[in-house]
């Protein structure tokens, strides 16, 4: 019985179990087909190392070596670090557009042009009501009118501007919501570097902790919606996670810096809600701009009256200074005079009404730019999302086929076993029988 005999046992054995883990391993991404996150799993098959055999030859002398089958060195999931990356940022960009669309059509329905109830309504009817008082300058109910129209046309704009600092308010509540002890950034920069910590273990116990290895990417996938997130692996096999503009890496191995202060060049969803209040953001732009509106409508029909109709110089605090019977439809005590309310009716198209029209144009424009980025940021998105899905995704087609090839391996390697043992069984019970 020679030591090459019984290695091809081992052989055949080896090639047993190597096919069974192939199997194993391609059952397992059969099962995680829909599951959220998983990567393809993938055996490597490498020959064990062969065997010398010294002076094989009687001719030459000359030895040789004798393959000695193959193992699983090692179970590895298929995945691109590159699309990874790409993802991550695109989506930062995707998050952002689409806090910002949000945010914005907030502000839009508060405006709530073209409606009756809109301040360029109210601002119409406004002139309007001066207009007529200026056809009957002794009416008091042209002045009740000119009167009520004000006090309306006023508490639009208070309404507007509230609405306006209530959105504002909640994006700043959001931000800190997610920013805050326990928030999102919180609680993913902690699993993280947990996981980071789990990994590092199981990796220098020679294990290959894919399943963990999933889920740190679906987490960094998250992470990367809220801000730019840039991931560097280190040599212990720990991730360095730089978020946003923050001064310091928000993860340095299971360490996790937080809280830190950010910037509207932070990307994602963040940056975007820092951005929306900031000195040039769009919220504080609509909100400027509305006061500067108020502030003109209150300083042009104010100039025609003897008694400010109007006080207060921004959205927030217009109101009608005077009563219905204080409401002057000319500058003179001459019975009859109009000129007064004739120049404020005039007024309609006037700085105001321009500056407002300007105003809501801007705001369109705004609304209009952001959905348009977001249009283009999600086909992106949804493009690089699908090269991943076709790197580490499951295609049961694919699996189907390297189940029946690893299927024909082990039948293979059993039928390789089974003709060695037959052949041991003859040679010691069978041999030399028939000279006894």
């Amino acid at each position: 019985m020679s030591i090459p005999t019984l290695q091809g046992l081992q052989t055949a054995l080896s090639g047993l179990i190597a096919e069974q883990t192939a199997l194993d391993t391609t059952g397992n991404n059969i099962a995680n087909a829909n599951t959220e996150g998983y990567s393809r799993e993938t055996a490597l098959l490498e020959p064990n190392p062969p065997i010398d055999i010294a002076a094989i030859s009687t001719l030459t002398g000359q030895g040789a070596q004798l393959g000695a089958g193959a193992s699983v060195t090692n179970i590895t999931r298929i995945r691109n670090v590159y699309l990874d990356a790409q993802y991550r940022a695109q989506n930062s960009a995707l998050s952002a557009a689409t806090e910002q669309a949000e945010v914005l059509e907030q502000a839009q329905a508060a405006f709530n042009e073209p409606t009756p109830a809109s301040i360029s309504a109210q601002m119409s009817a406004f002139w309007s009501a001066w207009n007529s008082l200026a056809n009957s300058p002794t009416s008091e109910a042209a002045k009740e009118g000119v009167a009520a129209a004000g006090e309306q046309l006023a508490r639009t704009f208070n309404e507007l501007s509230a609405q306006l600092s209530t959105i504002s308010t909640q994006a700043a509540e959001q931000y800190a919501s997610l920013t805050g002890a326990g928030g999102e950034v919180d609680t993913l920069a902690t699993q993280i570097a947990q996981l980071g910590g789990q990994i590092r273990l199981s990796e220098e116990a020679g294990q290959t902790p894919n399943t963990m290895l999933d889920r740190r990417d679906q987490l960094l996938d998250k992470l990367s919606g809220l801000a730019n997130v840039t991931v560097t692996e280190q040599a212990d096999h720990t991730d360095t996670v730089s978020f946003g503009d923050a001064a310091k890496p928000l993860i340095e191995g299971t360490t996790v810096n937080w809280p830190q202060e950010l910037t509207e060049a932070s990307g994602g969803q963040l940056g975007a809600l820092l951005g929306m209040n900031g000195p040039k953001g769009a919220l504080t732009t609509l909100q400027t701009g509305l006061d500067n509106v108020a502030e003109t409508l209150a300083d042009t029909v104010n100039e025609h009256q003897a008694k400010p109709f109007f006080a207060g110089a921004t959205a927030a605090t217009l109101t009608v200074a005077v009563k219905a019977g204080e409401v002057q439809a000319s500058g003179t005590e001459a019975p009859g005079g109009n000129e007064a309310a004739q120049a404020i009716a005039a007024l309609r198209g006037g700085a105001a009404e321009q500056d407002y029209t300007k105003l809501v144009e801007q705001l369109g424009s705004f609304v209009q730019d952001v959905k348009d980025e977001q249009t283009n940021l999600q086909t992106t998105v949804t493009a690089i999302s699908d090269q991943r899905q076709a790197v580490s995704g499951v295609s049961l087609d694919e699996e189907m086929t390297n189940l029946i090839s690893f299927q024909r391996g082990y039948q293979a390697s059993a039928r390789t076993l089974t003709a060695m043992d037959e052949m041991l069984d003859t040679l010691i019970n069978h041999t030399g029988t028939a000279g006894l």
